[in-house]
């Protein structure tokens, strides 16, 4: 009997730059094992243009990349979610909605490199946001999630986040 894959909706409050990368890469790297989406609190309406560049750079497609409210998850016949995980420290701070079926909640604070100026030191910080996400995501993947609970992998992931800020 095989577990249907897990569903990961990342969260920023825009919805414009990291979720995006985050999402990008949890379904490129996660081959059918997890299936991750993006949402935003107050969601910016476009997709950072810079933060597709560089999933293009790495030759990941997000061609259906769009942001949009986390409301779009929280309303009868949404995807089941188990697992949220916040890139941006305002969205883990805010009251979210009540998701349906208690997904655990992860945090993972990576740098916001949409207000870094000029666009040179701009493509660098999404470079070092694709990295640190990056890493994250193959970390997490690399957990035996078909055996896991999901108290169990979401610890994992917070542990993973903790390591890799020391």
């Amino acid at each position: 009997m095989s577990i249907p894959s897990r569903n990961i909706l990342v969260l920023c409050t825009g919805n414009s730059c990291r979720s995006i990368l985050a999402e990008a890469l949890f379904n490129h790297l996660g081959q059918g094992r997890v299936r991750a989406f993006s949402a935003g609190s107050q969601p910016a309406g476009r997709v950072n243009p810079i933060a597709l560049e560089t999933l293009a750079r790495h030759g990941i497609t997000c061609a259906e990349a769009r942001s949009k409210s986390w409301d779009e998850f929280a309303v009868p016949g949404a995807p089941n979610i188990d697992f949220i995980v916040t890139v941006c420290d305002h969205a883990a701070q805010e009251a979210c909605p009540v998701w349906p079926g208690h997904p655990r909640t992860i945090h993972w604070g990576i740098a916001d490199p949409a207000p870094v100026t000029p666009d040179a030191a701009q493509r660098v910080a999404f470079e070092v946001a694709f990295s640190a996400l990056h890493q994250r995501v193959t970390a997490f993947l690399a957990l035996p999630l078909e055996t896991l609970d999901l108290d169990a992998a979401a610890a994992a992931a917070r542990q993973i986040h903790a390591e890799a800020q020391s």
